[in-house]
């Protein structure tokens, strides 16, 4: 049987969409190549036709996963003009909390990331810097107020996570955003 020219970029692409939910989930270093394989109904033999290692794959849905949270997290210049306000308070949802497999690969594949190869964390490093900016724009050129709305965000997140009670979530989130609001309005 003969695929079409686009076949193989295609099948790439499903396996890094189809992965970047798993690996939110569950760890990507937890989960075989096997299981991310047959997400898509492949084997885990075809696998090294797409990639060269797991890490490559890692690689490209790292990338990928922070292009899409600053293409949707920063809007562009037709964004409507509430629109950081209605991301942020998506951002620092219980949603966001309760599915990680949705939301930002940040803070959920952050200590992967950080054990990962130095090619991947420059990667990111690389897509923070443009998120950074992105938000610098929006925050009156304070680049200093960019990243700490950014660390607050992430961080909110994380700890909404490791806690037991939805009280103390609830807490969490909802102190992150007043003091969000007061940083994203200066």
């Amino acid at each position: 049987m003969r695929y079409s020219a686009t076949h193989k970029q295609e099948t790439r692409d499903k396996l890094i969409d189809s992965s970047r939910a798993i690996a939110k989930k569950g760890g990507f270093d937890s989960t075989g190549v096997d299981a991310l394989m047959s997400a898509i109904g492949l084997t885990g033999g075809a696998f090294y036709s797409h990639f060269g290692s797991k890490g490559e794959l890692f690689a490209a849905l790292v990338e990928r996963e922070i292009d899409n949270s600053n293409e949707m997290l920063a809007g562009g210049p037709d964004s409507p003009p509430d629109h950081v306000a209605k991301c942020l308070r998506s951002y620092l949802s219980t949603f966001h909390v309760l599915h990680p497999e949705a939301g930002c690969a940040l803070t959920t594949l952050g200590p992967e990331i950080a054990r990962s190869t130095p090619q991947v964390r420059a990667k990111v490093e690389k897509s923070m810097k443009k998120m950074q900016k992105n938000w610098t724009e929006r925050l009156d050129g304070d680049s200093d107020k960019a990243w700490g709305l950014l660390a607050q965000c992430i961080g909110a997140i994380v700890m909404a996570r490791v806690v037991e009670s939805e009280r103390t979530r609830q807490e969490i989130l909802a102190s992150s955003r007043r003091v969000v609001e007061k940083m994203h309005r200066g």
